[in-house]
């Protein structure tokens, strides 16, 4: 007699792997988004923090932006030494994941808008936002 399986055992086996594949994966998929979506929602936070600090000790109020050019926005808000963050935020859903960390990625990635307004992420279309806080 001879050893081996025979082809309904190795469809039968492949059908099981097809159908957890075929429940695994979506999970997976949205288990990611979920996180991309909750680590730019605290690079938000973090940005808005950033504001109110540079809000804080320059005497700024509602509705004062941080700075004209969006480049210096970045410039006064992000610096290891003398930012209110250690390095420049990126969105991780993003599709420019070459340049992460940079500051053209953070102009790209986040619009920081004027004191007392939430900062936005414009690299995925408005859905991640920051929850309104009481």
């Amino acid at each position: 007699m001879k050893k081996g399986f025979t082809l309904v055992e190795i469809m039968i086996v492949v059908a099981i792997i097809g159908l957890l594949a075929a429940i695994a994966i979506p999970s997976f998929m949205k288990a990611r988004t979920t996180s991309q979506q909750n680590a730019c929602i605290n690079n938000l936070r973090q940005i808005e923090s950033a504001k109110d600090q540079f809000a804080i000790e320059q005497g700024r109020t509602n509705g004062a932006v941080v700075a004209a050019a969006p480049a210096a926005i970045w410039s006064n808000l992000v610096g290891a030494t003398t930012g209110y963050i250690k390095a420049y935020p990126a969105c991780p859903a993003s599709a420019d994941a070459n340049a992460k960390g940079t500051e053209l990625r953070t102009i790209a990635d986040y619009t920081a808008n004027v004191i007392g307004s939430n900062p936005v992420c414009a690299a995925v279309g408005g859905t991640h936002v920051l929850p309104i806080s009481p």
